[in-house]
C-alpha cells in the first residue's frame, strides 16, 4: 500500500473530513442543497460595453474598426482588438456610435450584424477639408453568439479620423434580457417578408413576441425602426402634419409603436429615452421635429444647406410620459425639405422605457 505524507508546519493542524463532511462538501461543489442553503451560481444578467479608437483608419487597410481604449466592459462579451461584440445573453441591446470624418475622405461606416446584415449606417459624402462627427444608433435583439460590429467601406476613397481626442466611440448595452416568460424576440428583417436585399438582414428568420411577461416582471417598452426609403416635401404652405413613417421595424417590445402611424403611444408610466438619425437630401434642407400629442416641440435637428452633399444628424433626450401620450417624428412637409434613406438606413428612430413611475400601478 502506498503511503502519502502530509508535511506541514509545526503547530498547524491539518483537517481530515470524515465521511458526512466529504459528502456535504461534494453537495456544495454540485449546487445542490446545504446547511447554509447556498445555490448554484447565476452568471449576471448584464453586458454593456464602450470603447474609443484614438488614430484613423484608412478604407483599404482595415475593414472591421477596432479600438485601443476599452472604458467598460461588463461580462467581457466585446473584443476590442477584433472590434466585436459577441451575445452572451439574448435580448434586446442598443447600439451607437460615433465616427469622425477624415479631410477630403468619404465617412461610410455601417453597424453590421453577422456576416454582413447591415443594420444602419453613418455617412457623409462631402469631400472637404473639414473634419466633423456623425452619430448612429439602433436597438437590436441578439440571439446567443451573434456578432455585432462597425464596418468600414474597402476602398481608399473612403477613411474615418479619429486623435488622442478621440473621435470614434461605440457603447453597447443589453436594455431588456430575454424574458423567461415570452417566446423570445421581434426579428430585424424589412416589413415585407417578400422583399429580400443583399447585405440586409435575411427575410427568413423566426417570429418573436415581446407582449406576454410574467407577473412580477417589471414593465418593458422599446421600439427600433428605420425608413430604407427617402420622404420628399410635396407642397408649398402645406399646413397638415403627418408623423414620419417607417419599413423596418428591429424590435417593439410590448408593441407600442405602430408603423402605420408612425407613432409610439405610452402604455406604462415612467421616463423614456428617445433618439433619432436622419439623413440630409441632396438639394434639399432637412428639419425633423421630435413631438408629443398634437404637435408640442420636444426636440429637432436642422440643416439648411442646399448643396449635394448627404449628410446625418443625430438628436436624443429622455422624456417624462403618462399612460396615452403619443411620441412621433414630423419632417417639414414643403418642397425645400426632405429627409434620406435607403437600404444602408440612414434614418433611425429608437425610444425605450428607462424608469417606470410604479409597477405596481403601471401592470396591465
Amino acid at each position: 500500500m502506498k503511503i502519502i505524507q502530509i508535511h506541514r508546519p509545526a503547530g498547524v493542524m491539518v483537517w481530515r473530513p470524515g465521511r458526512t463532511e466529504s459528502f456535504l462538501a461534494l453537495l456544495i461543489y454540485l449546487g445542490g442543497v446545504t446547511p447554509l442553503h447556498i445555490g448554484p451560481m447565476i452568471t449576471s444578467p448584464r453586458s454593456a460595453f464602450s470603447a474609443t479608437r484614438s488614430s484613423s483608419v484608412l478604407g483599404g487597410t482595415q475593414r472591421t474598426v477596432t479600438f485601443d481604449r476599452l472604458l467598460v466592459n461588463i461580462g467581457d462579451d466585446f473584443n476590442p482588438d477584433t472590434g466585436r461584440f459577441r451575445c452572451r445573453l439574448p435580448g434586446a441591446y442598443y447600439f451607437s456610435f460615433t465616427v469622425g470624418k477624415f479631410p477630403e475622405k468619404i465617412l461610410s461606416v455601417m453597424l453590421v450584424k453577422n456576416g454582413l446584415e447591415v443594420q444602419a449606417m453613418a455617412y457623409d459624402g462631402y469631400r472637404n477639408q473639414g473634419r466633423k462627427v456623425h452619430s448612429q444608433s439602433v436597438m437590436i435583439s441578439l440571439k446567443r453568439m451573434d456578432t455585432v460590429y462597425l464596418l468600414l467601406q474597402e476602398s481608399p476613397n473612403y477613411a474615418i479620423y479619429s486623435n488622442v481626442g478621440p473621435y470614434i466611440t461605440f457603447s453597447g448595452y443589453l436594455a431588456y434580457q430575454e424574458s423567461t416568460s415570452s417566446v423570445g424576440y421581434l426579428n430585424n428583417h424589412l416589413s415585407s417578408p417578400r422583399v429580400h436585399i443583399p447585405g440586409c438582414p435575411p427575410p427568413v428568420d423566426p417570429q418573436y413576441n415581446w407582449r406576454r411577461r410574467g407577473a412580477h416582471e417589471e414593465p418593458r417598452s422599446a421600439f427600433s425602426v428605420a425608413r430604407t426609403s427617402s420622404a420628399l416635401g410635396k407642397s408649398k404652405g402645406h399646413r397638415g402634419r403627418e408623423a414620419l413613417k417607417f419599413d423596418v421595424e428591429y424590435v417593439n417590445i410590448g408593441g407600442h409603436f405602430n408603423k402605420t402611424s408612425g407613432r409610439f403611444t405610452c402604455h406604462f408610466q415612467g421616463t423614456y429615452y428617445f433618439a433619432f438619425t436622419v439623413g440630409k437630401h441632396p438639394r434639399r434642407a432637412v428639419s425633423v421635429k421630435l413631438m408629443t400629442g398634437r404637435g408640442e416641440v420636444k426636440a429637432m435637428v436642422f440643416d439648411e444647406d442646399m448643396s449635394r452633399r448627404r449628410e446625418m444628424q443625430s438628436q436624443s433626450l429622455l422624456l417624462p410620459l403618462r399612460r396615452g401620450e403619443t411620441v412621433w417624428l414630423y419632417s417639414q412637409q414643403d418642397e425645400g425639405y426632405a429627409v434620406y434613406s435607403n437600404q444602408g438606413r440612414y434614418t433611425t428612430f429608437t425610444g425605450f422605457l428607462v424608469y417606470p413611475e410604479s409597477l405596481d400601478r403601471n401592470l396591465s
